[in-house]
């Protein structure tokens, strides 16, 4: 049950604030160790490696990694456990002050309640005393007896009812008064309201599970001393037959009779009398008066009763342990966790997480010292993992462990794993130990404890706390173990000679300030969820929980514990204690198996089996020089250890015994041969489990396996000890650990040293050789993060001195301090550069150069790489200020932020200051240019030079300004070719006057005669965009130079006759006149309009020529013969079908869906298809003021060139057509024409799937000249009335007149032909001379073109030809057809293919000269077949063998 009268309502008043002069003081913290996961990997070699650090204090703390957290494996709902309890305070101060009749007498209570610690108030010795006499006064009288002696006072021998004196105080119970202090008076009213207090903290369930640690304590007399909570005795009672409770207090009151009257009486006072008052021992049927015990009873006692007599004799049997109590009631972890949390919240009034760890821990020790406040808490200790399972997964439980917990099994701070791991002696153990090898659970509350105490065989003990709040622990180190057990001696003797071993049944706690003032060193620490707390060998500790926890402890031995092992058995005999297990079992076990030992443990076995042996000789001589003579063998490791336990002092026996045939199955050791029985020695018989010489033997074998580390152990302790040129290599080091890991010698303090120091000559030996070598190397600093360091000069000076000092030979030691000596001199060497400022570049970088061989951290370093820096820019500025032209603004700017930067100098700041300056000066001419040339109007050129004169002394490139040169320059060529152009007597081009204009634009100088000439192209724009409107169609694709330029990409012919003279210009280059482009190039680079006229005669010929041979196969491929589905005709290139249009230019035929037919078809216009009709066609009058509006203008443009050659030709056709329309009587233009299906078409109607709509020039014997005329006229692009007339003659020209019934041809059209053949023979002997080079010229030209690309086609069709070209010249030579022109045209095309030579050589080659008859044939013949040089062909007229024969020459 829970106990807590004195908890409610008290706590708020400030008595957890009011300091005390006893108040507790926390003492010293302990170790706390974090280990890394390198570290912890081991947890033996941990151990050892933090004993000496923790074995001063006792107790340590360890800390896991972080990520180290095993899961909780114990079955929360399947754990239930009956706690004990523990109640926190006893009193036993008065008796220090003399007993209860001296201090009564000396009225001593006021003073001994101010010692402990009340405040002076009112009555308070008088309620100290009021309970001392109800409570403890009768317990003292029983303990010492008095209560048993017969009264001494008088009796009044008239009263047999006399009292003695005080009886009636005794009888009354005095409550105690309302000047009690506060905690008392809680305990008062506090204490009616318990049971109900219990209900609620067992029923009441706590919202949250508050996992932490708790403790428990209890106390002695006053505030320092030792306090002990016993347990209940465990007396043995015969068994007695159930009674009535009638029967029982029948039995217990004597009623009086007639034969027995006075047979009753009391022991006490001795009087029979009041009966009904006397009590009857239910142990020895004595009688006593209620009111004559101590203290007097009030009730009749129910159930049996002993009298004082009988209790003193049943408490003078010999006690065997005191301890807690259980409690009564079974918990589950879940129902123990609800009390816990609610008994501490209510204590404090605030939420158990909120309670701090300091104020828990001085309320612990206040309730401990206060008498008035009976605290009971419980504490689920001592809980065996066997049967509940441990909170650390195990292999093959219940608890399922996931995959990546499963690391846990093994591990070896598994505590189910810690205690038989080979590290741990007691692997070695065959006796049922588990009590120490297997874990114990431990579930603590807020104020439940753990006594002070030392673990059994003063072995090592680990305890994690798995969750909860924390544990409190306090400890004392393993060598003030006596010191501590003095002081409680000597604080409570009494406890002590009842049960000598009392501090090992964990029933005594004592203040850690009353230790720490006997000088007992203490330390403390709080032990928090997921950390270890270690124990060392004979180190007592004790503590409380903070709150509800869950802890696991177990207990395991180390190699260093077998020497305390052994002490621990002495003192054990000395106690008269049971051992766990036989040391010397243990030890002889462990030395049957030598040879599988570790080399430490085995040379720890062979020194304790030394011992062992040693003192065994002697107790066996001893026992022998008594008398005993009798000796046997006994197999002592197979009894029980119950059955082989010393009599005396209860120590398990294993070397030897000794027996005696009148006491069968009691032995003792041979120690207590005198304690055995009382027969003579001679009858004792020596049993014994090995004979010495048995022991020997296994000693020696032990022995060998430890000298190999012995012999190991003294050759590194040598070699660490080498001095001077004794000193060992770093391989034999290395070779000594090698030997340790494969010896498997122990991780012990010689092995860690070796290590050490060959860690630490490795490193000297890898540093040593990269400072040799030269090469980096980076370190990092502790906390500063990757950083990079070298050594300094005076650190490489104490690394040479340490590579001196270190045992291990290094052979870099001489080498670095040759290192040291040549860094010496290069700091002296750098002290002289950097005092001398005239220093160069090549003299800093080859000291550097030279640094970079030493690993070291040189100061001079830095000042040097800043005067290297220096050095560099100063060379930088020299340079770039020597040439001016690589000195830009941005370099200097560049160069001014790497000065801002570098460490000041004179020489830096002297050029520094020089920068600037022209910097500043560069700013202001660059912003100053800049404004000038981006002024609008520009500036004129005399103030631009005056600008320009005062830039001319800065020594830096100034983009603006030179670029105000330039402007400067270029604007006085501009003025000069503009003084040139308006002087010139030649007119210039548009496009170099808009090239002028442009060039003049882009210099941003004031140019005066640039607004003239900007008006000039203004003008010419104009004059182009009028000429646009007037010639050009709507939405033409033709531009206005194509326009008036004659045409010349009009199919592909070639001119049927070549005049003799142009064979003198055949050999000349030829102008390339194919494409618009062509065209355009060629009039832009004649000189002035006479040669422009000349190109545009060549381009006139051209088309001439062309459109010739156009007409003549268009009119070919509509014969009609033609097969007409075979034809390719119009813009759409089908054949032709239904109503048709001829185009009188090209002769082509057109649907009349596809072109626009003709508005009129009786017009008096010749209709031309859309390539042919190519502009408006203005009349001349509106062409005329065109071009003398450009004449005025006096520039020269293609377009202008063009209209003057057109209206020259229009002229001159114009010219022509009068004489022949004066010569010839032709009707007036006012008539109207009439027009009619023409002869051809009508006759052709019937046989052709097509037909025209409109009449055509009929062609049937219309002379070349005639039809030339009218060709020229069409293409000319001015509408004139001539060229009507001309057009309506030729269209009615042939037609007859039917006279009489005959016809006869329009006499007109004859009066035409005979002028215009006497007008060819005079244009035929007046022709320019250069028209007929021209046309010679174009001859060759087309003709050679046309050969090359016929030359290959008709090489392998030579037959064919030849016969094609024999019937076309018989046609040709009968015929008397007026289309023979267009047969002869193509007669022509195949003879310039083929040679008519006989025996044609077929010469091949694009170039293959080529040469024309003279004669009345005009054929083509290849040079070389008819033996004519090219030279001939030039100067002479050539006249074939075929014309020579028929013009009879």
């Amino acid at each position: 049950a829970l106990c807590a009268t004195a908890l409610h309502g008290g706590h708020q008043s400030g008595a957890f604030n009011l300091p005390r002069p006893d108040e507790f003081k926390p003492p010293q913290e302990c170790p706390v160790f974090e280990p890394s996961w390198e570290e912890f990997a081991d947890p033996f070699a941990y151990i050892n490696k933090i004993r000496p650090i923790a074995e001063k204090t006792g107790i340590c703390k360890v800390r896991p990694p972080p990520d180290w957290q095993p899961p909780f494996a114990c079955d929360v709902d399947r754990l239930h456990f009956t706690p004990r309890i523990q109640r926190l305070n006893e009193l036993e101060n008065v008796a220090d002050e003399g007993g209860f009749d001296i201090v009564c007498r000396d009225r001593r209570w006021t003073a001994i309640a101010l010692k402990m610690g009340f405040a002076p108030g009112k009555a308070v010795g008088s309620h100290l005393r009021s309970h001392y006499e109800r409570l403890l006064y009768p317990y003292n009288l029983f303990q010492s007896g008095a209560n048993l002696l017969e009264p001494t006072l008088p009796v009044d021998t008239s009263d047999k009812e006399c009292k003695p004196p005080d009886l009636t105080e005794r009888q009354h119970f005095v409550e105690p008064t309302e000047s009690c202090c506060n905690s008392a008076h809680r305990a008062k009213w506090m204490r009616a309201e318990v049971d109900d207090l219990v209900v609620q903290s067992h029923t009441h369930l706590s919202e949250e599970l508050l996992l932490k640690p708790v403790i428990q304590i209890a106390q002695l007399p006053c505030n320092h001393l030792l306090y002990s909570i016993p347990f209940k005795s465990l007396m043995k009672q015969e068994p007695i037959e159930p009674v009535s409770e009638a029967d029982k207090n029948k039995s217990r009151y004597k009623k009086k009779t007639s034969i027995d009257v006075d047979l009753y009486m009391c022991l006490v006072c001795g009087s029979g009398s009041d009966e009904d008052r006397l009590l009857l021992c239910d142990g020895c049927d004595a009688s006593y008066h209620t009111f004559c015990l101590i203290p007097p009873l009030h009730d009749i006692p129910k159930g049996d009763w002993r009298c004082p007599k009988c209790l003193a004799q049943e408490c003078s049997k010999p006690q065997e342990a005191f301890g807690f109590e259980q409690a009564y009631r079974d918990y589950s972890l879940r129902a123990f966790g609800e009390m816990a949390d609610s008994f501490k919240s209510d204590y404090f009034n605030m939420p158990v997480h909120m309670v701090p760890t300091e104020l828990v821990e001085k309320e612990f020790w206040r309730l401990v010292s206060t008498i008035e406040e009976d605290v009971t808490v419980e504490y689920g200790a001592d809980i065996a993992s066997k049967e509940f399972g441990s909170g650390f997964p195990i292999k093959n439980g219940r608890f399922k462990v996931s995959e990546k917990d499963e690391k846990y099994l093994n591990c070896g701070w598994n505590l189910n794993n810690m205690a038989m791991m080979d590290p741990s002696v007691l692997t070695h153990v065959t006796a049922d130990i588990c009590g120490m090898t297997l874990p114990w659970l431990y579930v603590g509350m807020c104020f439940s404890s753990f006594c002070w105490h030392i673990e059994d065989h003063w072995s090592y003990s680990i305890n994690y706390l798995h969750w909860g709040e924390p544990k409190t622990w306090y400890g004392a180190p393993g060598f003030a173990a006596e010191q501590l057990e003095a002081v409680m001696k000597k604080l409570a003797p009494e406890l002590f000679q009842i049960q000598p071993d009392l501090l090992h049944q964990l029933v005594t706690i004592m203040n850690p300030n009353t230790l720490m003032s006997y000088g007992v060193p203490i330390y403390r620490t709080n032990q928090c969820a997921g950390e270890f707390v270690i124990t060392f060998p004979r180190a007592y500790h004790s503590g409380f929980n903070q709150g509800f926890n869950f802890a696991e402890a177990v207990n395991f031995c180390t190699v260093d514990w077998m020497a305390l092992g052994r002490q621990c058995v002495d003192h054990y005999r000395l106690l008269h204690r049971y051992c766990v297990f036989s040391h010397d079992e243990m030890i002889c076990k462990m030395a049957s198996k030598a040879n599988s030992l570790d080399v430490v443990l085995a040379s720890a076995v062979q020194k304790d089996m030394k011992d062992m042996i040693r003192e065994e000789q002697d107790l066996r001589d001893k026992v022998r020089k008594m008398g005993v003579l009798h000796c046997e063998q006994a197999e002592y490791d197979l009894l029980q250890d119950d059955e082989r336990q010393c009599a005396k002092c209860r120590t398990t026996c294993f070397l030897s015994a000794i027996t005696c045939p009148c006491s069968p199955g009691q032995l003792v050791c041979l120690h207590h041969i005198q304690d055995l029985c009382s027969c003579p020695l001679t009858n004792y018989t020596l049993n014994y489990r090995f004979t010495l010489d048995d022991l020997y033997p296994m000693m020696n074998v032990v022995k060998q396996r430890a000298e190999s580390y012995d012999e190991w152990a003294s050759r590194v302790t040598e070699t660490l000890e080498a001095k001077l040129d004794k000193k060992k290599s770093l391989s034999v080091f290395r070779s000594l650990i090698n030997e340790s890991e494969s010896k498997m010698f122990p991780d012990n303090d010689l092995l860690r040293q070796l290590r050490l120091v060959t860690q630490d000559a490795e490193k000297c030996f890898s540093v040593a050789q990269q400072l040799l070598n030269g090469k980096r190397q980076t370190r990092y600093r502790c906390g500063g993060g990757k950083t990079q360091s070298q050594l300094t000069v005076q650190e490489l000076r104490s690394f040479v001195r340490q590579l001196y000092n270190i045992p291990c030979s290094l052979p870099q030691a001489p080498k670095l301090k040759d290192l040291l000596n040549c860094i010496e001199d290069f700091q002296q060497h750098s002290e002289k550069v950097l005092m001398d400022e005239a220093t160069g570049t090549a003299v800093i970088q080859s000291l550097l150069d030279v640094s970079f061989d030493f690993d070291v951290e040189l100061p001079e370093l830095p000042i040097l790489r800043e005067r290297l820096e220096q050095a560099r820019w100063l060379e930088g500025v020299q340079q770039t200020s020597a040439q001016p032209s690589t000195l830009t603004l941005e370099t200097m700017r560049r160069l001014i932020d790497q000065g801002v930067g570098l460490t000041p100098h004179p020489s830096v700041e002297k050029a520094m200051a020089h920068l600037q300056e022209l910097l500043t000066v560069s700013e202001h001419w660059e912003e100053k240019t800049s404004i000038l040339l981006k002024a609008r109007p520009p500036p004129s050129i005399e103030v631009l030079s005056e600008a320009a004169e005062k830039v001319v002394g800065i020594p830096a490139y100034l983009p603006n300004c030179m670029m105000l040169k330039d402007s400067i320059s270029r604007a006085r060529e501009w003025l000069q070719e503009a003084e040139a152009f308006q002087d010139g007597d030649s007119i210039p081009l548009f496009d170099e006057l808009s090239d002028m204009v442009i060039r003049g634009q882009a210099i941003p100088v004031q140019l005066d005669p640039l607004k003239h000439l900007e008006f000039l192209v203004a003008e010419l724009q104009a004059w182009k965009e009028s000429a646009a409107k007037i010639f050009l169609i709507k939405n033409s694709h033709f531009t206005l130079l194509e326009v008036l330029c004659p045409r010349f990409e009009v199919g592909a012919g070639s001119p049927k006759r070549k005049s003799k003279k142009a064979k003198d210009c055949s050999k000349k280059k030829m102008v390339k006149l194919d494409c618009l482009s062509d065209v355009e190039k060629a009039l832009l680079e004649t000189k002035d309009t006479t040669s422009a006229l000349a190109t545009l005669g060549e381009v006139r010929l051209r088309e001439m020529w062309a459109l010739s041979s156009l007409r003549a196969a268009n009119e070919s491929k509509l014969l009609p013969t033609a097969d007409c589905m075979d034809l390719k005709v119009c813009v759409c290139q089908n054949p032709p079908m239904g109503a048709m249009l001829q185009c009188e230019l090209c002769r082509d035929a057109f649907h009349s869906v596809c072109v626009r037919a003709p508005s009129d078809s009786r017009s008096a216009q010749a209709w031309l298809c859309p390539d042919c009709r190519r502009s408006e066609k203005p009349p001349l009058d509106k062409v005329m003021p065109l071009l003398a509006s450009l004449q005025r203008i006096q520039v020269r443009l293609p377009e202008g060139d063009a209209l003057h050659y057109l209206v020259e030709r229009t002229v001159s056709w114009q010219h022509r057509a009068r004489q022949v329309s004066a010569s010839c009587g032709l009707p007036d233009l006012e008539e109207n024409f009439t027009t009619s299906p023409s002869p051809w078409n009508r006759t052709s109607h019937d046989q052709m799937v097509f037909y025209t709509e409109q009449r055509c020039i009929p062609l049937q014997g219309l002379s070349v000249e005639l039809e030339e005329l009218m060709v020229e006229g069409l293409l000319l692009q001015v509408s004139l009335p001539e060229i009507t007339q001309l057009y309506h003659v030729l269209l009615n020209g042939l037609g007859t007149h039917h006279t009489h019934g005959r016809t006869s041809q329009n006499p007109v059209y004859f009066k035409m032909l005979r002028f215009l053949s006497l007008q060819d023979g005079l244009k035929k002997e007046v022709v320019n001379g250069v028209e007929k080079k021209a046309k010679r010229r174009l001859e060759r030209e087309a003709l050679e073109t046309e050969r090359r690309d016929k030359a290959k086609k008709l090489q392998n069709k030579r037959q064919k030809m030849n016969k094609e070209k024999n019937l076309e010249r018989r046609a040709a030579s009968t015929s008397s057809s007026p289309r023979s022109d267009f047969s002869q045209s193509d007669d022509s095309e195949e003879e310039m293919a083929m040679c008519p030579a006989e025996g044609c050589q077929q010469p091949e080659g694009d170039e293959v000269d080529w040469v024309q008859c003279d004669g009345s044939c005009n054929q083509w013949f290849h040079q070389v077949c008819v033996g004519v040089t090219a030279e001939l062909a030039e100067k002479e007229d050539y006249v074939c063998v075929s014309c020579t024969i028929s013009d009879g020459r």
